[in-house]
């Protein structure tokens, strides 16, 4: 299996993992969003099969987004004088795997893989914490592969701002 920048040549046609959302962003939304600069997608593939994918863009965690609570716990991690309003993030925009690779681990895997490659690439932009708005149904997941709620309770009950800290790795 293997990661790779999802272009124009590869074939996601019968890619299903559930989620019709889900299916539709790699399907009909990743090429735009990649024309338009907005997010980068990439796929994990198996012979040619797309078993997973996520794609990735700019986010920040900012101080007017998060609990009082939290956002001490984000602020005492940065040394005195270079507290800011906001830290730079990376968000996952969608993460997703097929569901005839459900129950191998698959995701908890990948997200394994994420971390370490975002970790030791050197690109010309840090970043200290990965974002994701999380499905409810995903919580769980997310907070197995190290995701913290970034607040006690979101405006909109369908999804759930969640973070990793970099530095955890």
């Amino acid at each position: 299996m293997n990661v790779i920048p999802f272009t124009p040549e590869i074939s996601v046609a019968g890619f299903d993992c559930g989620d019709s959302d889900l299916n539709e962003f790699l399907l009909e939304d990743a090429m735009h969003f990649y024309e338009k600069r907005i997010a980068n997608t990439f796929i994990l593939e198996d012979e040619g099969k797309v078993v997973a994918y996520f794609c990735l863009l700019n986010d920040k965690v900012s101080r007017l987004e998060i609990t009082n609570k939290r956002w001490k716990e984000i602020k005492d991690s940065f040394p005195d004088g270079k507290h800011f309003r906001s830290y730079p993030s990376i968000k996952i925009g969608r993460f997703a795997v097929s569901s005839d690779y459900r129950g191998r681990n698959i995701g908890s895997l990948l997200m394994d893989l994420l971390k370490d490659q975002l970790f030791e690439e050197q690109s010309s932009s840090a970043f200290r914490f990965i974002t994701v708005d999380a499905y409810i149904s995903a919580i769980s997941f997310y907070e197995k592969n190290g995701f913290k709620l970034l607040k006690e309770k979101d405006e909109n009950e369908y999804t759930r701002l969640m973070f990793f800290d970099m530095l955890d790795i």
